[in-house]
């Protein structure tokens, strides 16, 4: 692999990294503040996804070292240069979250789904890196909509 080929795939995990780290709080948040009927099934349908994502943070930093990279998980690294990713909803009924949850999530998807594409293209190790992850997060994305749905 070139350097030119490693520093771009570092540049996807970087980012890929930020958004796992911003992710593993919104669901935290989400997890802490939702309200009404259902409420204890999503409570506790989102802590093993927090734990997941969480993981996914630390997988893309290793394979940023792997590469020859520094991944930077600090706050200020996780605000320079970089918006993080929004979620509005503060106390709100389980369905609010669900919405916001699932807009959030085919957000990261969409990036993930970039840096895969871009990974394919030079490195067939962090492209299994990034689809082994987004079939996990599609899966817990259709978890929600499942809740959502109203068939």
């Amino acid at each position: 692999m070139t350097n030119d080929h490693a520093n771009q795939l570092i540049t996807e995990l970087q980012g890929r990294l930020n958004d796992y780290n911003d992710l593993h709080l919104i669901l935290k948040h989400a997890h802490w503040n939702v309200v009404g009927p259902n409420f204890i099934a999503v409570h506790e349908m989102i802590d093993p996804q927090v734990d997941l994502v969480r993981g996914y943070a630390d997988e893309v930093a290793e394979r940023i070292s792997t590469l020859g990279g520094e991944p930077d998980g600090t706050p200020v690294g996780q605000t320079t240069d970089r918006t993080p990713l929004k979620y509005a909803p503060q106390k709100a009924s389980v369905e609010d979250h669900l919405s916001a949850i699932d807009a959030t999530y085919t957000q990261v998807l969409e990036q993930v789904r970039a840096s895969m594409k871009l990974a394919g293209d030079v490195d067939p190790v962090t492209e299994d890196v990034f689809i082994a992850q987004a079939a996990e997060l599609e899966k817990f994305q259709w978890f929600v909509r499942a809740h959502l749905d109203k068939a």
